[in-house]
């Protein structure tokens, strides 16, 4: 089986996203009927789709009609359409005319539903609940643009959701020079990436400290996870991170050996606790069966999962 990805045949066409993983696994990339070489070269593509493409192969081009037999994926035209449909809504209810409750909000009161929804959306992504995910998301871009629709009310320094995109692209182009410069010789694998982004980082912007730039109102566990991730690369010394017997030094370091080992201690952490709460319910759910209303420590543990 090949598969054949369909370009819309505009200028600035993209590749979908159901079509990357055929392509990272391909045993060939081929450009086919309306697709230049060069135009998509970074792919890594081959040629020239010849008159019998292999199995396994992959062929970009404008024009499906000549491969019956293959998996076809299309380029949804234009991307990214419906977020202009979401920044209209967004404004049309902030505008006069619109909703009260909008029209009223200001960053500081709009602080708790990002966090809220944020924490949403990770809880989503643990259940691996793809309906959950895609809502959230959702939520969560509700937040970047009413933030961004009351920006561009600041009588002093307003700035709107185009200037937020700007920036952002502006920000991936230059920290992605393998990507969008011809390359880059400090970037050959992920890890090497995820160096480099905190270098170009360090310098676009001027920061003195490897701990410049870490927020240090995130959680406690995460935040000491990536106060060591950023002092490990710095070159700091493992003997001289914090010692002592206090409950916090202890869960520093505890935190510490996880995260040098490759591990995310929040994400572990988060693990144990979902699983406790679990736990817990179930115990509870046995007791009221039995006819209980409070459990005592015999309870707890006689229904208590083993």
């Amino acid at each position: 089986m090949i598969t054949v990805v369909v370009l819309s045949g505009r200028l600035d066409a993209v590749l979908p996203a159901a079509a990357l993983p055929a392509l990272r696994t391909a045993e060939a990339v081929y450009a086919g009927e309306g697709v230049p070489l060069e135009a998509w070269s970074a792919l890594g593509v081959d040629g020239p789709a010849p008159a019998v493409v292999p199995d396994g192969s992959v062929v970009i081009t404008t024009d499906a009609s000549g491969y019956p037999d293959a998996d076809v994926i299309t380029t949804p035209e234009p991307l990214g359409a419906a977020l202009l449909d979401a920044a209209a809504v967004m404004h049309r209810l902030r505008s006069p005319g619109g909703c009260p409750w909008d029209a009223e909000q200001t960053h500081d009161s709009l602080r708790q539903y990002l966090l809220e929804e944020t924490y949403e959306l990770l809880e989503a992504i643990e259940d691996g609940d793809r309906a959950a995910m895609r809502e959230e998301l959702g939520d969560v871009l509700l937040q970047v643009l009413f933030h961004a629709r009351v920006a561009a009310e600041d009588a002093e320094d307003p700035f709107d959701i185009d200037a937020v995109a700007s920036e952002l692209v502006a920000k991936l182009v230059g920290r992605h020079p393998h990507v969008f410069e011809g390359g880059d010789p400090a970037v050959h694998d992920a890890t090497s990436q995820q160096h480099r982004w905190e270098e170009l980082k360090q310098v676009e912007k001027k920061r003195e400290s490897s701990v410049d730039g870490v927020a240090l109102g995130q959680p406690a566990v995460a935040l000491a996870a990536k106060l060591v991730q950023r002092t490990k690369r710095a070159g700091f010394p493992v003997d001289l991170l914090p010692e002592g017997d206090d409950t916090g030094t202890t869960l520093f370091a505890v935190t510490a050996l996880s995260k040098l080992a490759g591990e995310d201690p929040e994400t572990e952490l988060r693990q144990v606790c979902r699983r406790f709460a679990a736990n817990v319910r179930e115990a509870e759910a046995k007791a009221r069966a039995e006819g209980l209303d409070s459990l005592a420590a015999e309870d707890w543990r006689r229904f208590s999962p083993s």
